[in-house]
């Protein structure tokens, strides 16, 4: 490889005893030189001649010119093997005694000429040069790394209020803490999926086994009999076997297996057919799979709903076919807390649509803001509340367009489009209607609905800071003062509200009823201000209403804030007040008593009973995902005389996202439904240990839900893929026993109706502005016995 004086060589372990050259012992690393005399390897080659080591090489032996060979242990093997022979003198003293490198000499001459002289050389600064390329950018250029791949960009985004709030480390368990634990789970993305060209495959062998078998052929026949008889006991001795400690420990150890047999006989039919049961409910349905939700209407608004989502759905409590619709700016939670105190450019509004007239909204309610919810007073339909965007909260009085809501029926009725033209096509309505020359008066003047503008708004400052994300009529058998006291309410008239949001209250609103002037003169003057659609239901409210009482749940010893979205109290249960005898809505008439809020009077507290039996409990889902049981009812603290309400007094953490359903049951008031994130729970107000049911993390996120109003062990999810689950805890509690696509996106509210005892509803609107009325099939409109 360039020395041709060296020979590489291969010596074994009798080679290196006789020349004392072991490997480790005589000869190292470090120590790799081994001289050995020429005449001792010619000994070598004449006692074991070919079997020599140095045969190969033995004519470069023969012909060294001196009286020592050097040998040299090749550990890193740099020729081949592990020694090699240097066949030249020069070399051998090249190697034993290395000749001085040019740069030792120099600094040798350096060193001898400092010492004669000691002259100071003057510092010569160093001359700039005009740089010379020789090709050297290029190989930087090709050895520097680029970016060729599409860097991927992440926004991690945090509560505003958290910034710059004190951190105290503690020690908890990671299983209570929220956050502290995530499951990543494992799924298949189709984006990475990669094709298998080859597999490993683990292959055994074993013997064959083969089973065989063989009889002994009788080979001579022989006739033979038997007989036998009864063996029987004297009676000394069943005397004897009956009171024997055998029998007695026998009789102990079967006793209660016996025992437990005998009651599942008992119990349960062992000779019960399942199969010939599960073929007599499969007859019963007809042999056809159920359609659980049939399609029955649908409505938008290319005007109104454009690039916008439905944030509130409502049916009239009391007219057939109607059914109102709030929608917001298609923006995500965090977006909407952001923008709260911004302006819109799209006019807000809540839409009211009939069944019979799905193109044209019947009625039109303006709105200062995007409303976020709505409810309809359960003691007066004409009476609306709605909480904005912005935190304010709204009343509307439709009472002077009732009669048009009303007559949406009679209208249709005089086109004489019956149920099944509803289902018609657009192009046989078109023709229905040019038949008709009074007709095409009616929907010109339907294609304007009349705007009604709101009678009553919340003031500003008194307000919540954030959007109302939950309202509520409180009921009309007791109300509220000041002092959180709960008294008897002898007028059976809703006028009081509560409100949430995720600025950390609740507030308590109350209407104050006063009986407006009779005279002529002061109306004129009321009106003169007012506009002429607006009543004046409640025009002393207008922009100075007030919360009657403000619950903080922040907590200001552990500086936490509870959100809360989802507010629910036990005494709402009038909202679902079923009688055995379920009459028709569209039969129903509205009170005689248009308004009812201008006719009472305010009764003094002084004279009213104090309620002591009504429960101030009440569940609130938070933004975080937590479900927070407190108490609204305020004290008096012993340090001031000032009222405070109480501390919160359980918290759970069960879901990992926003709370968006926190509903009791229509049929048992302590029983509670809350959805957010990927899971639902199920809640008893009296367990305080958690939730009764809770569900495992689906694939999807859960964004709405609600029960069902006939069946008890039935609720309706929706999903952010559009589709609708169908729980029902009597058939399965693991998974949901039917599902069915709605949209191709996102479910944003529920909301089912009893139009009648054979006919059932289901609003579902969708993240494009569509709301979509469902039929509800008569296996989830008739609950099973006992259920």
């Amino acid at each position: 490889i360039g020395h041709p004086e060296i020979f590489p060589l291969v010596f074994t372990t009798k080679t290196q005893e006789i020349f004392n050259c072991r490997v480790d012992e005589d000869v190292t690393e470090e120590n790799c030189f081994k001289l050995i005399k020429k005449e001792d390897i010619i000994q070598d080659l004449k006692t074991r001649a070919t079997i020599s080591d140095f045969h190969p090489i033995k004519k470069v032996v023969l012909e060294y010119p001196g009286e020592e060979l050097l040998v040299v242990f090749d550990a890193q093997f740099q020729y081949g093997q592990n020694f090699y022979l240097v066949a030249s003198e020069e070399a051998k003293e090249n190697l034993l005694k290395p000749p001085e490198t040019a740069e030792e000499k120099e600094e040798e001459k350096e060193e001898e000429n400092r010492e004669e002289t000691l002259e100071v050389h003057p510092y010569k600064p160093p001359v700039h040069k005009p740089w010379v390329s020789l090709g050297s950018e290029k190989e930087v250029e090709e050895e520097s790394v680029k970016d060729t791949v599409t860097k991927i960009k992440y926004m991690i985004s945090r509560v505003r209020r958290k910034f710059g709030a004190p951190i105290t480390l503690t020690d908890k368990n990671a299983s209570h803490v929220k956050d502290s634990y995530v499951e990543c789970m494992s799924y298949q993305d189709k984006t990475f999926s990669i094709k298998k060209l080859e597999k490993d495959v683990g292959i055994q062998m074993v013997p064959k086994v083969r089973e065989a078998s063989t009889q002994t052929k009788w080979t001579y026949p022989k006739n033979a009999a038997t007989q036998y008889f009864p063996r029987q006991l004297s009676n000394e001795e069943k005397e004897e076997s009956l009171s024997s400690e055998k029998l007695k420990e026998f009789l102990t150890s079967v006793h209660l297996r016996m025992e437990i047999a005998l009651q599942q006989n008992e119990i349960m039919n062992a000779f019960f057919d399942d199969w010939k049961a599960l073929a007599e409910d499969e007859s019963s349905s007809g042999g056809k799979p159920d359609v659980y939700l049939k399609a029955y209407q649908s409505f938008t608004d290319p005007r109104y709903l454009k690039d916008r989502t439905i944030s509130c759905v409502c049916w009239h409590p009391t007219i057939y076919g109607i059914i109102a619709v709030s929608a917001r700016e298609r923006l995500s939670y965090e977006e909407q807390v952001n923008r709260s105190d911004k302006s819109l450019l799209q006019q807000s509004v809540i839409l009211f649509w009939s069944f019979f007239d799905p193109i044209h909204p019947q009625l039109i309610l303006e709105c200062p803001e995007d409303i976020y919810c709505f409810q309809f007073s359960p003691s007066d339909p004409n009476i609306i509340a709605g909480g904005c965007i912005n935190g304010q909260v709204v009343l509307w009085d439709i009472s002077q367009h009732e009669e048009k809501l009303q007559n949406a029926k009679t209208v249709a009725d005089e086109i004489k489009i019956t149920a099944d033209m509803v289902n018609a096509s657009i192009l046989n309505i078109l023709q229905c209607i040019y038949m008709s020359p009074s007709l095409m008066q009616v929907q010109q003047s339907s294609t304007q609905p009349p705007p009604v503008r709101y009678c009553a708004v919340s003031s500003i400052q008194y307000s919540h800071k954030k959007p109302v994300t939950d309202i509520h009529w409180l009921p009309d058998n007791f109300e509220d003062n000041q002092m959180a006291a709960t008294f008897e309410k002898r007028a059976e008239i809703c006028v009081q509200l509560v409100t949430c949001s995720p600025d950390c209250t609740v507030l308590f609103w109350a209407i104050p009823a006063t009986k407006f002037p009779s005279s002529e003169k002061v109306r004129e003057k009321e009106n003169f201000y007012m506009p002429l659609d607006v009543p004046d239901t409640s025009k002393h409210l207008d922009l100075c209403w007030k919360p009657l009482i403000k619950i903080n749940l922040g907590e200001s010893d552990t500086n936490t804030e509870c959100g809360p979205v989802r507010i629910s109290l036990r005494e709402l249960h009038y909202h679902y007040k079923s009688s055995d005898k379920v009459e028709s809505l569209n039969t129903l008439k509205v009170p005689t008593k248009k308004r009812p809020y201008t006719d009472m009077s305010t009764s003094s507290s002084k004279n009213l009973e104090v309620l002591e039996n009504i429960s101030t409990d009440f569940f609130i889902g938070t933004e975080d995902g937590e479900i927070v049981y407190s108490d609204w009812k305020m004290e008096i603290g012993s340090d001031s005389a000032k009222p405070a309400s109480q501390k919160h007094t359980q918290k759970y953490t069960i879901h990992a996202e926003t709370i968006n359903t926190l509903q009791r049951s229509p049929f048992f008031k302590d029983i509670i439904l809350s959805i957010g994130g990927r899971n639902f729970a199920i809640w008893n107000e009296g367990v305080t240990n958690g939730p009764i049911l809770q569900s495992s993390c689906s694939t999807g996120r859960y964004t709405a839900g609600q029960w069902s109003l006939i069946r008890p062990g039935v609720f309706f999810i929706g999903r952010d893929n559009g589709n609708i689950d169908i729980w029902d805890l009597l058939k399965k509690t693991h998974e949901p026993s039917h599902f069915q696509n709605i949209s191709g996106s996102m479910i944003t509210f529920i909301r089912p109706w009893i139009a009648s005892p054979n006919q059932h509803f289901l609003a579902v609107s969708d993240d494009l502005g569509v709301v979509h009325v469902l039929e509800i099939c008569q296996t989830l409109s008739h609950p099973s016995r006992n259920e």
